[in-house]
Protein backbone atom coordinates (compact mmCIF):
# COMPACT_ATOMS: atom_id res chain seq x y z
CA UNK A 1 0.00 0.00 0.00
CA UNK A 2 1.28 3.41 -0.97
CA UNK A 3 2.01 5.65 2.04
CA UNK A 4 0.10 8.93 2.46
CA UNK A 5 1.62 11.66 0.30
CA UNK A 6 2.33 13.94 3.24
CA UNK A 7 5.77 15.60 3.12
CA UNK A 8 8.42 14.17 5.46
CA UNK A 9 11.31 16.35 6.61
CA UNK A 10 14.48 14.53 7.71
CA UNK A 11 16.78 16.64 9.90
CA UNK A 12 20.19 14.94 10.18
CA UNK A 13 23.55 16.71 10.16
CA UNK A 14 25.70 13.71 9.13
CA UNK A 15 25.60 13.67 5.30
CA UNK A 16 26.02 9.90 4.94
CA UNK A 17 23.19 9.16 7.38
CA UNK A 18 20.98 11.81 5.81
CA UNK A 19 21.51 10.15 2.43
CA UNK A 20 20.65 6.71 3.82
CA UNK A 21 17.48 7.89 5.60
CA UNK A 22 16.30 9.81 2.58
CA UNK A 23 16.96 6.88 0.26
CA UNK A 24 15.06 4.42 2.45
CA UNK A 25 12.00 6.66 2.74
CA UNK A 26 12.01 7.67 -0.93
CA UNK A 27 12.23 4.02 -1.99
CA UNK A 28 9.12 3.38 0.13
CA UNK A 29 7.20 5.95 -1.90
CA UNK A 30 7.34 8.90 0.49
CA UNK A 31 7.77 12.57 -0.34
CA UNK A 32 11.02 13.40 1.44
CA UNK A 33 12.93 16.61 2.10
CA UNK A 34 16.15 16.86 4.11
CA UNK A 35 18.07 19.39 6.15
CA UNK A 36 21.46 19.27 7.83
CA UNK A 37 21.01 22.03 10.42
CA UNK A 38 18.33 23.74 12.47
CA UNK A 39 18.55 26.86 10.29
CA UNK A 40 18.07 24.87 7.10
CA UNK A 41 15.33 22.82 8.77
CA UNK A 42 13.26 25.92 9.61
CA UNK A 43 13.59 27.15 6.03
CA UNK A 44 12.44 23.79 4.68
CA UNK A 45 9.67 23.59 7.27
CA UNK A 46 8.11 26.87 6.12
CA UNK A 47 8.60 25.96 2.46
CA UNK A 48 7.17 22.43 2.35
CA UNK A 49 4.91 22.31 5.47
CA UNK A 50 5.71 18.68 6.42
CA UNK A 51 3.29 16.57 8.42
CA UNK A 52 6.09 14.37 9.79
CA UNK A 53 9.59 15.36 10.92
CA UNK A 54 12.40 12.89 11.58
CA UNK A 55 14.72 14.75 13.94
CA UNK A 56 18.21 13.98 15.19
CA UNK A 57 18.60 15.57 18.64
CA UNK A 58 22.25 16.48 18.06
CA UNK A 59 22.51 19.37 15.59
CA UNK A 60 25.51 21.61 14.91
CA UNK A 61 23.77 24.97 15.33
CA UNK A 62 20.98 24.40 17.84
CA UNK A 63 19.66 22.06 20.49
CA UNK A 64 17.32 19.48 18.94
CA UNK A 65 14.78 19.70 21.77
CA UNK A 66 14.51 23.45 21.37
CA UNK A 67 13.98 23.04 17.63
CA UNK A 68 11.28 20.41 18.21
CA UNK A 69 9.46 22.72 20.62
CA UNK A 70 9.49 25.51 18.02
CA UNK A 71 8.24 23.22 15.25
CA UNK A 72 5.40 21.93 17.44
CA UNK A 73 4.50 25.50 18.35
CA UNK A 74 4.31 26.33 14.63
CA UNK A 75 2.24 23.21 13.92
CA UNK A 76 0.70 21.45 16.96
CA UNK A 77 -0.50 18.65 14.66
CA UNK A 78 3.05 17.81 13.59
CA UNK A 79 4.33 14.27 14.21
CA UNK A 80 7.99 14.16 15.26
CA UNK A 81 10.07 10.98 15.26
CA UNK A 82 13.17 11.62 17.36
CA UNK A 83 16.52 9.92 16.77
CA UNK A 84 18.98 9.65 19.64
CA UNK A 85 22.29 7.99 20.45
CA UNK A 86 22.70 5.82 23.55
CA UNK A 87 24.58 8.60 25.35
CA UNK A 88 21.62 10.98 25.12
CA UNK A 89 18.77 8.75 26.27
CA UNK A 90 17.80 11.29 28.92
CA UNK A 91 17.21 13.84 26.17
CA UNK A 92 15.10 11.35 24.25
CA UNK A 93 12.96 10.94 27.36
CA UNK A 94 12.58 14.71 27.55
CA UNK A 95 11.54 14.70 23.88
CA UNK A 96 8.81 12.16 24.56
CA UNK A 97 7.51 14.28 27.41
CA UNK A 98 7.58 17.33 25.13
CA UNK A 99 5.40 15.66 22.49
CA UNK A 100 7.52 13.41 20.27
CA UNK A 101 5.51 10.69 18.53
CA UNK A 102 8.23 8.05 18.74
CA UNK A 103 11.96 7.81 19.17
CA UNK A 104 14.63 5.62 17.66
CA UNK A 105 17.82 4.68 19.43
CA UNK A 106 20.80 4.67 17.08
CA UNK A 107 21.78 2.42 15.47
CA UNK A 108 18.46 1.00 14.36
CA UNK A 109 17.37 -1.48 11.71
CA UNK A 110 15.87 -0.23 8.47
CA UNK A 111 12.51 -1.89 9.19
CA UNK A 112 12.29 -0.22 12.59
CA UNK A 113 13.03 3.18 11.03
CA UNK A 114 10.60 2.69 8.17
CA UNK A 115 7.87 1.42 10.50
CA UNK A 116 8.14 4.42 12.82
CA UNK A 117 7.87 6.92 9.95
CA UNK A 118 4.99 5.02 8.32
CA UNK A 119 3.10 4.97 11.62
CA UNK A 120 3.60 8.73 11.98
CA UNK A 121 2.45 9.31 8.38
CA UNK A 122 -0.69 7.21 8.86
CA UNK A 123 -1.49 9.05 12.08
CA UNK A 124 -0.96 12.42 10.40
CA UNK A 125 -3.19 11.31 7.51
CA UNK A 126 -5.98 10.29 9.90
CA UNK A 127 -5.74 13.58 11.80
CA UNK A 128 -5.83 15.62 8.59
CA UNK A 129 -9.13 14.15 7.40
CA UNK A 130 -11.41 13.04 10.29
CA UNK A 131 -14.91 11.78 9.50
CA UNK A 132 -17.52 14.51 9.03
CA UNK A 133 -18.77 15.84 12.33
CA UNK A 134 -16.12 14.04 14.36
CA UNK A 135 -12.99 15.40 16.03
CA UNK A 136 -9.55 14.38 14.88
CA UNK A 137 -8.42 11.01 16.17
CA UNK A 138 -6.12 10.85 19.12
CA UNK A 139 -2.57 9.97 18.13
CA UNK A 140 -1.93 6.25 18.53
CA UNK A 141 0.60 5.03 21.03
CA UNK A 142 4.20 5.06 19.93
CA UNK A 143 5.30 1.56 19.19
CA UNK A 144 8.70 0.01 19.02
CA UNK A 145 11.38 -0.90 21.44
CA UNK A 146 13.98 1.85 21.96
CA UNK A 147 16.39 -0.70 23.42
CA UNK A 148 16.15 -3.10 20.48
CA UNK A 149 19.40 -2.01 18.87
CA UNK A 150 21.62 -2.12 21.96
CA UNK A 151 23.52 -5.33 21.41
CA UNK A 152 22.46 -8.68 19.98
CA UNK A 153 23.51 -11.05 22.78
CA UNK A 154 21.17 -13.78 23.98
CA UNK A 155 20.84 -11.96 27.30
CA UNK A 156 19.59 -8.77 25.67
CA UNK A 157 17.32 -10.62 23.26
CA UNK A 158 15.61 -12.10 26.30
CA UNK A 159 15.23 -8.61 27.79
CA UNK A 160 13.64 -7.40 24.54
CA UNK A 161 11.33 -10.43 24.49
CA UNK A 162 10.08 -9.79 28.01
CA UNK A 163 9.56 -6.08 27.31
CA UNK A 164 7.56 -6.93 24.20
CA UNK A 165 5.45 -9.45 26.13
CA UNK A 166 4.53 -7.25 29.10
CA UNK A 167 4.47 -3.75 27.61
CA UNK A 168 0.78 -3.98 26.78
CA UNK A 169 -0.18 -5.08 30.29
CA UNK A 170 -1.11 -2.85 33.21
CA UNK A 171 0.91 -5.03 35.61
CA UNK A 172 3.67 -3.46 37.68
CA UNK A 173 7.20 -4.28 36.51
CA UNK A 174 10.16 -4.62 38.88
CA UNK A 175 13.52 -3.95 37.19
CA UNK A 176 16.77 -5.07 38.77
CA UNK A 177 20.36 -4.75 37.65
CA UNK A 178 23.63 -3.04 38.41
CA UNK A 179 24.06 0.69 37.97
CA UNK A 180 24.56 1.61 34.33
CA UNK A 181 22.82 -1.44 32.83
CA UNK A 182 19.96 0.58 31.33
CA UNK A 183 17.06 0.16 33.74
CA UNK A 184 15.54 3.54 32.91
CA UNK A 185 15.91 2.76 29.21
CA UNK A 186 13.97 -0.47 29.78
CA UNK A 187 11.28 1.49 31.61
CA UNK A 188 11.06 3.89 28.66
CA UNK A 189 10.74 0.94 26.28
CA UNK A 190 7.91 -0.51 28.37
CA UNK A 191 6.12 2.84 28.26
CA UNK A 192 6.79 3.46 24.55
CA UNK A 193 5.30 0.09 23.53
CA UNK A 194 2.30 0.34 25.85
CA UNK A 195 -1.17 1.78 25.17
CA UNK A 196 -0.10 4.56 27.55
CA UNK A 197 2.69 5.78 25.29
CA UNK A 198 0.93 9.04 24.45
CA UNK A 199 0.51 9.69 28.16
CA UNK A 200 3.23 11.06 30.44
CA UNK A 201 6.34 9.16 31.47
CA UNK A 202 7.36 10.47 34.89
CA UNK A 203 10.67 9.31 36.38
CA UNK A 204 11.55 9.83 40.03
CA UNK A 205 14.82 8.82 41.64
CA UNK A 206 13.94 7.87 45.20
CA UNK A 207 17.60 7.90 46.23
CA UNK A 208 18.31 11.42 45.00
CA UNK A 209 15.58 13.21 46.99
CA UNK A 210 15.84 13.88 50.75
CA UNK A 211 13.46 11.67 52.71
CA UNK A 212 11.62 14.64 54.17
CA UNK A 213 10.79 15.88 50.66
CA UNK A 214 10.09 12.54 48.99
CA UNK A 215 6.44 12.30 50.02
CA UNK A 216 5.76 15.71 48.52
CA UNK A 217 7.58 14.70 45.32
CA UNK A 218 5.53 11.52 44.97
CA UNK A 219 2.08 12.61 46.21
CA UNK A 220 2.28 16.39 46.05
CA UNK A 221 1.28 19.07 48.54
CA UNK A 222 -1.08 21.99 48.95
CA UNK A 223 0.01 25.57 49.44
CA UNK A 224 0.77 26.23 53.09
CA UNK A 225 0.82 22.56 54.10
CA UNK A 226 4.36 23.03 55.46
CA UNK A 227 7.03 25.70 55.68
CA UNK A 228 8.19 26.54 52.19
CA UNK A 229 5.06 25.21 50.42
CA UNK A 230 4.34 28.47 48.60
CA UNK A 231 2.20 26.87 45.87
CA UNK A 232 0.25 23.70 45.14
CA UNK A 233 2.37 20.84 43.75
CA UNK A 234 0.64 17.88 42.06
CA UNK A 235 3.38 15.28 42.72
CA UNK A 236 4.72 12.56 40.44
CA UNK A 237 1.81 10.14 40.94
CA UNK A 238 -0.76 12.69 39.79
CA UNK A 239 1.50 14.00 37.01
CA UNK A 240 1.73 10.45 35.63
CA UNK A 241 -2.07 10.08 35.38
CA UNK A 242 -2.81 8.19 32.17
CA UNK A 243 0.81 7.17 31.77
CA UNK A 244 3.72 5.51 33.57
CA UNK A 245 5.38 6.35 36.88
CA UNK A 246 8.98 5.12 37.05
CA UNK A 247 10.34 4.88 40.60
CA UNK A 248 14.09 4.38 40.41
CA UNK A 249 16.10 3.20 43.43
CA UNK A 250 12.86 2.07 45.06
CA UNK A 251 14.72 0.37 47.92
CA UNK A 252 15.91 3.81 49.09
CA UNK A 253 12.36 4.92 49.85
CA UNK A 254 11.71 5.75 53.52
CA UNK A 255 9.61 3.12 55.39
CA UNK A 256 6.84 5.60 56.21
CA UNK A 257 6.44 6.50 52.55
CA UNK A 258 6.47 2.81 51.59
CA UNK A 259 3.25 2.44 53.60
CA UNK A 260 1.61 5.26 51.67
CA UNK A 261 2.84 3.87 48.36
CA UNK A 262 1.32 0.49 49.22
CA UNK A 263 -1.99 2.17 50.00
CA UNK A 264 -1.79 4.05 46.69
CA UNK A 265 -1.19 0.79 44.80
CA UNK A 266 -4.22 -0.75 46.48
CA UNK A 267 -6.61 2.16 45.96
CA UNK A 268 -5.17 4.28 43.10
CA UNK A 269 -6.06 7.29 45.25
CA UNK A 270 -3.71 10.25 45.67
CA UNK A 271 -4.00 12.70 48.55
CA UNK A 272 -1.42 15.50 48.57
CA UNK A 273 -0.10 16.83 51.87
CA UNK A 274 -2.62 19.29 53.23
CA UNK A 275 -5.44 18.13 50.95
CA UNK A 276 -8.80 17.19 52.50
CA UNK A 277 -9.90 14.81 49.76
CA UNK A 278 -8.06 12.19 47.70
CA UNK A 279 -8.52 11.79 43.97
CA UNK A 280 -8.26 8.73 41.75
CA UNK A 281 -5.53 8.45 39.13
CA UNK A 282 -4.72 5.86 36.48
CA UNK A 283 -1.00 5.08 36.66
CA UNK A 284 1.16 2.12 35.75
CA UNK A 285 4.10 1.59 38.09
CA UNK A 286 7.54 0.54 36.90
CA UNK A 287 10.23 0.49 39.59
CA UNK A 288 13.92 -0.33 39.65
CA UNK A 289 16.78 -0.95 42.04
CA UNK A 290 20.45 -1.80 41.80
CA UNK A 291 20.29 -3.49 45.21
CA UNK A 292 19.03 -6.93 46.20
CA UNK A 293 15.41 -6.26 47.28
CA UNK A 294 15.24 -9.50 49.26
CA UNK A 295 18.30 -8.42 51.21
CA UNK A 296 16.60 -5.08 51.91
CA UNK A 297 13.54 -6.97 53.16
CA UNK A 298 15.71 -9.13 55.40
CA UNK A 299 17.34 -6.04 56.88
CA UNK A 300 13.95 -4.50 57.52
CA UNK A 301 14.47 -1.48 55.26
CA UNK A 302 11.94 -2.53 52.61
CA UNK A 303 8.42 -3.79 53.21
CA UNK A 304 7.82 -7.36 52.11
CA UNK A 305 4.15 -6.72 51.26
CA UNK A 306 5.14 -3.74 49.09
CA UNK A 307 7.76 -5.84 47.33
CA UNK A 308 5.25 -8.51 46.37
CA UNK A 309 2.76 -5.86 45.29
CA UNK A 310 5.33 -4.35 42.94
CA UNK A 311 7.03 -7.59 41.93
CA UNK A 312 4.32 -8.74 39.50
CA UNK A 313 6.67 -9.00 36.52
CA UNK A 314 10.41 -9.19 37.20
CA UNK A 315 12.99 -8.12 34.61
CA UNK A 316 16.72 -8.30 35.27
CA UNK A 317 19.08 -6.18 33.19
CA UNK A 318 22.31 -8.14 32.71
CA UNK A 319 25.68 -6.50 33.39
CA UNK A 320 27.79 -5.71 30.35
CA UNK A 321 30.41 -8.33 31.27
CA UNK A 322 27.75 -11.05 30.71
CA UNK A 323 26.68 -9.78 27.29
CA UNK A 324 29.41 -11.20 25.07
CA UNK A 325 30.26 -9.04 22.07
CA UNK A 326 27.69 -6.38 22.96
CA UNK A 327 30.54 -4.30 24.38
CA UNK A 328 32.15 -4.14 20.94
CA UNK A 329 28.85 -3.40 19.18
CA UNK A 330 28.01 -0.58 21.59
CA UNK A 331 31.54 0.80 21.39
CA UNK A 332 31.48 0.92 17.58
CA UNK A 333 28.14 2.71 17.55
CA UNK A 334 29.26 5.19 20.22
CA UNK A 335 32.55 5.81 18.39
CA UNK A 336 30.77 6.77 15.19
CA UNK A 337 28.44 9.06 17.06
CA UNK A 338 31.01 10.76 19.25
CA UNK A 339 33.42 11.04 16.33
CA UNK A 340 30.78 12.86 14.28
CA UNK A 341 30.09 15.20 17.18
CA UNK A 342 33.80 15.99 17.42
CA UNK A 343 34.19 16.42 13.67
CA UNK A 344 36.45 13.36 13.35
CA UNK A 345 36.25 10.16 11.33
CA UNK A 346 36.92 6.82 13.03
CA UNK A 347 36.93 3.67 10.89
CA UNK A 348 36.55 1.08 13.64
CA UNK A 349 38.23 -0.86 16.44
CA UNK A 350 41.47 -2.78 15.95
CA UNK A 351 41.37 -6.50 16.95
CA UNK A 352 43.55 -5.77 19.98
CA UNK A 353 41.18 -3.01 21.07
CA UNK A 354 38.20 -5.31 20.73
CA UNK A 355 39.97 -7.93 22.85
CA UNK A 356 40.59 -5.40 25.63
CA UNK A 357 36.95 -4.31 25.61
CA UNK A 358 35.77 -7.92 25.77
CA UNK A 359 38.15 -8.81 28.62
CA UNK A 360 37.30 -5.80 30.78
CA UNK A 361 34.82 -6.36 33.63
CA UNK A 362 33.03 -2.99 33.15
CA UNK A 363 31.97 -2.31 36.75
CA UNK A 364 30.18 0.82 35.46
CA UNK A 365 28.53 -1.16 32.65
CA UNK A 366 27.28 0.64 29.51
CA UNK A 367 27.63 4.06 31.11
CA UNK A 368 31.34 3.43 31.71
CA UNK A 369 31.87 2.10 28.19
CA UNK A 370 30.28 5.20 26.69
CA UNK A 371 32.54 7.43 28.74
CA UNK A 372 35.56 5.47 27.46
CA UNK A 373 34.49 5.91 23.84
CA UNK A 374 33.83 9.59 24.40
CA UNK A 375 37.39 9.88 25.76
CA UNK A 376 38.75 8.13 22.66
CA UNK A 377 36.82 10.46 20.35
CA UNK A 378 37.99 13.58 22.18
CA UNK A 379 41.65 12.64 22.68
CA UNK A 380 42.46 11.16 19.26
CA UNK A 381 42.39 12.48 15.67
CA UNK A 382 40.45 9.60 14.12
CA UNK A 383 41.23 6.49 12.09
CA UNK A 384 41.46 2.96 13.49
CA UNK A 385 41.24 2.81 17.29
CA UNK A 386 44.29 0.91 18.51
CA UNK A 387 44.87 -0.21 22.13
CA UNK A 388 47.20 2.71 22.85
CA UNK A 389 44.31 5.10 22.16
CA UNK A 390 42.28 3.71 25.06
CA UNK A 391 42.49 5.32 28.52
CA UNK A 392 45.46 3.95 30.53
CA UNK A 393 43.29 2.14 33.08
CA UNK A 394 41.81 -0.04 30.33
CA UNK A 395 45.19 -1.05 28.95
CA UNK A 396 46.19 -2.69 32.24
CA UNK A 397 45.43 -6.38 31.88
CA UNK A 398 42.88 -7.65 34.42
CA UNK A 399 44.10 -9.90 37.20
CA UNK A 400 44.05 -13.55 36.33
CA UNK A 401 40.88 -15.31 37.35
CA UNK A 402 41.28 -17.80 40.21
CA UNK A 403 41.97 -21.37 39.26
CA UNK A 404 38.77 -23.40 39.90
CA UNK A 405 40.93 -26.23 41.20
CA UNK A 406 42.22 -23.95 43.96
CA UNK A 407 38.89 -22.22 44.68
CA UNK A 408 36.86 -24.13 47.30
CA UNK A 409 33.65 -22.41 46.14
CA UNK A 410 34.10 -23.16 42.45
CA UNK A 411 31.20 -25.15 41.03
CA UNK A 412 28.95 -24.65 44.07
CA UNK A 413 25.47 -23.19 43.79
CA UNK A 414 24.54 -20.07 45.75
CA UNK A 415 22.43 -22.21 48.11
CA UNK A 416 25.39 -24.53 48.76
CA UNK A 417 27.70 -21.57 49.44
CA UNK A 418 25.15 -20.11 51.84
CA UNK A 419 24.88 -23.41 53.68
CA UNK A 420 28.66 -23.67 54.00
CA UNK A 421 28.84 -20.14 55.44
CA UNK A 422 26.07 -20.87 57.96
CA UNK A 423 27.54 -24.22 59.02
CA UNK A 424 30.96 -22.62 59.48
CA UNK A 425 29.48 -19.84 61.64
CA UNK A 426 27.59 -22.38 63.76
CA UNK A 427 30.78 -24.38 64.22
CA UNK A 428 32.70 -21.27 65.34
CA UNK A 429 30.04 -20.59 67.99
CA UNK A 430 29.61 -24.21 69.18
CA UNK A 431 26.17 -24.51 67.60
CA UNK A 432 24.74 -21.29 69.09
CA UNK A 433 22.13 -20.07 66.62
CA UNK A 434 21.80 -16.54 68.12
CA UNK A 435 25.58 -15.98 68.02
CA UNK A 436 25.88 -17.36 64.49
CA UNK A 437 22.96 -15.19 63.34
CA UNK A 438 24.61 -12.11 64.87
CA UNK A 439 27.89 -12.84 63.05
CA UNK A 440 26.09 -13.40 59.74
CA UNK A 441 23.95 -10.27 60.26
CA UNK A 442 20.65 -12.11 59.79
CA UNK A 443 17.71 -12.60 62.12
CA UNK A 444 17.61 -15.62 64.41
CA UNK A 445 14.24 -16.66 62.95
CA UNK A 446 15.70 -16.63 59.44
CA UNK A 447 18.57 -18.85 60.53
CA UNK A 448 16.20 -21.30 62.23
CA UNK A 449 14.11 -21.48 59.04
CA UNK A 450 17.21 -22.30 56.99
CA UNK A 451 18.16 -25.11 59.40
CA UNK A 452 14.62 -26.54 59.43
CA UNK A 453 14.52 -26.48 55.64
CA UNK A 454 17.72 -28.53 55.47
CA UNK A 455 16.24 -31.06 57.89
CA UNK A 456 13.13 -31.43 55.72
CA UNK A 457 15.28 -32.13 52.70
Amino acid sequence: MKPPQIPVLVIEDTPSLQFVYRSVLTAAGMVVHAAGSATEALQQFHAVRPGVVVLDLMLPDRDGLALMSELLALNPDLYVVVMSAQGSVDRAVAAMRAGAFDFLLKPFEENRFLGAVLAALEAADEDSAPPAGQPAKRRPAATGDPSASIGSSAAMKEVHRVIGSVAGSIASVFLTGESGTGKELAAIALHAQSPRARGPFIALNCGAIPHDLLESEVFGHMKGSFTGAIADKPGAAAAADGGTLFLDEICEMAPALQTKLLRFLQTSMVQPLGATRPRKVDVRIVCATNRDPLEAIRRGTFREDLYYRLHVVALHLPPLRERGRDAVEIAEVALRRFGAEEGKSFIGLAPGTQRILLEHDWPGNVRQLLNVMRNVAVMNPGGLVTPDMLPPELRIRPAARPDPAQDPLAGLTLAAIERRAIEAALARHSGSVPKAAHELDISVSTLYRRIEAWKLR
